[in-house]
């Protein structure tokens, strides 16, 4: 068990990862697209939005940094130990919590709007859910752990193991002596890799980064001056397209 879930898992969610983005590109580009729902409800999403993507940018740059960053190499630099303690659990207790609340906004306006809760597909109220329980087990790793537990150094064990895997030298015993809310939200950080490829995150590949300098369009309209004649009939536009008899 320890074998198959801290080595062939984690190897098997890359491989679905890869594959499935391939796949996706080559057979679905039609649905590579956030399939945004903006047109049926906004204002929920205009606030959920914003603090669902700037919440999910600072977690995704926390775990970066803790998992692939060596507690050694901060030292080396001057940033201590409880330095980094400090600074990594309140910038991750802040945008937890940006994240929770942007998630809870996003789920809450496919519950209560009939328009955009007709247009959710199966593939999103998976996604949705996986997102839940994924912020779930973090938040409680961040804050029950760390912040009212005990506490526990994350960067001596699970950080190792998971820089191993990509070295192809997993150490697996570091990973069965860590908390079971660790072990559980390292476990489904692995199987929501292998679940990207088939949901509206696929999008984040193909972000619109030419939006930012493009010139603006401009749209003009032609509007008839006063007075000026309209359009013929079809009768008449019909008649001066026939062919005009010699009389002979």
């Amino acid at each position: 068990m320890t074998t198959l879930l801290w080595v062939a898992l984690p190897y098997a969610c890359l491989a679905v990862f890869a594959a499935g983005h391939a796949w996706r590109w080559r057979h679905d580009q039609f649905g590579w697209t956030t399939h945004t729902s903006q047109l049926l409800e906004s204002r929920l999403l205009r606030l959920g939005s914003p603090l669902f993507h700037l919440g999910a940018f600072g977690v995704i740059g926390g775990h970066a940094l803790g998992l692939l960053v060596p507690a050694s190499l901060t030292e080396r630099i001057g940033v201590s130990e409880h330095a980094y303690h400090v600074v990594s659990l309140s910038a991750g207790t802040v945008t937890g919590v940006m994240l929770v609340a942007g998630l809870a906004l996003l789920i809450a306006r496919r519950l209560v709007n009939g328009r955009v809760r007709r247009v959710t597909t199966t593939m999103d109220k998976v996604l949705y859910a996986f997102l839940a329980a994924m912020v779930v087990l973090g938040m409680a790793a961040t804050v029950g752990r760390n912040m009212l537990g005990g506490g526990y150094d994350y960067r001596e064990t699970i950080a190792v193991w998971f820089r191993g895997i990509f070295w192809f030298q997993p150490h697996t015993e570091l990973m069965t002596g860590a908390p079971l809310v660790y072990q559980l939200h390292a476990i489904g950080g692995f199987l929501f890799l292998a679940l990207w490829p088939f949901t509206r995150l696929v999008h984040v590949w193909s972000a619109p980064m030419a939006y930012l300098w493009r010139p603006y369009v401009v749209y003009r309209t032609r509007r008839r001056a006063v007075g000026a004649p309209g359009p013929a009939p079809a009768a008449v536009r019909d008649a001066a397209r026939r062919p005009v008899s010699s009389g002979r």
